[in-house]
């Protein structure tokens, strides 16, 4: 069996997709079972975690939601969130356990994120990071992301300014190249589960 991209996989325990020559990190829908963890990663990582609850019910929108997890052995190691409205995309969430930061997590999340807007039509995204997290801004800036505008107050907990980033043209081909040289540069291969939708 192998992945989309012709990558030998073979099932773990549970069914997922696990690579050979890879770190053992799968790409695949956050579920239920997923959010004790998921809201774990969250009260370390935010200002103002998200509760279960309203994790939970991003979940039920599925039409107007996609949020992702990155797991290996059946331990959630980060997570990505996206909201869909008509015409755009906003990144909602995108966070890495403190313990497992540097492995390019983020990225493979970004990246399948990105890939599944495009999927749903959508060819613009955008987010807000906080002004002083420059590690978020690069890795943003990578994907083609660029400064919109300023969000005065946005972090009010903690009197910080959010900078609006943009991402626009995503099925172009100049950003599906810039993807495919970000998966091409990974330290090991990308493998997401298959039949993401939904």
């Amino acid at each position: 069996m192998t992945d989309q991209d012709g990558v030998p996989v073979s099932p773990d325990r549970d069914g997922s997709l696990v690579s050979p020559d890879g770190d053992g990190i799968l790409i695949t829908h956050m579920r239920p079972r997923h959010l004790p963890a998921v809201v774990d990663i969250e009260e370390r990582t935010s200002h103002r975690p998200w509760s279960t609850r309203l994790f939970r019910d991003e979940l039920r929108m599925v039409t107007s939601r996609n949020y992702l997890v990155a797991v290996r052995d059946h331990l959630v190691l980060g997570f990505c969130g996206l909201m869909i409205n008509p015409d755009e995309g906003h990144i909602t969430t995108i966070s890495v356990h403190p313990d497992h930061r540097r492995g390019a997590i983020a990225t493979r999340l970004l990246l399948v994120q990105l890939r599944e807007a495009i999927e749903r039509g959508v060819d613009a995204v955008t987010l807000e990071v906080r002004i002083t997290n420059r590690a978020a801004q690069d890795l943003y800036r990578r994907f083609g992301f660029a400064p919109g505008g300023i969000r005065r107050n946005y972090y009010q907990d903690i009197r910080e300014d959010a900078l609006i980033m943009w991402a626009h043209d995503l099925d172009s081909p100049e950003s599906i190249g810039r993807m495919a040289a970000i998966e091409a540069a990974l330290p090991v291969p990308l493998v997401e589960e298959v039949s993401l939708g939904g």
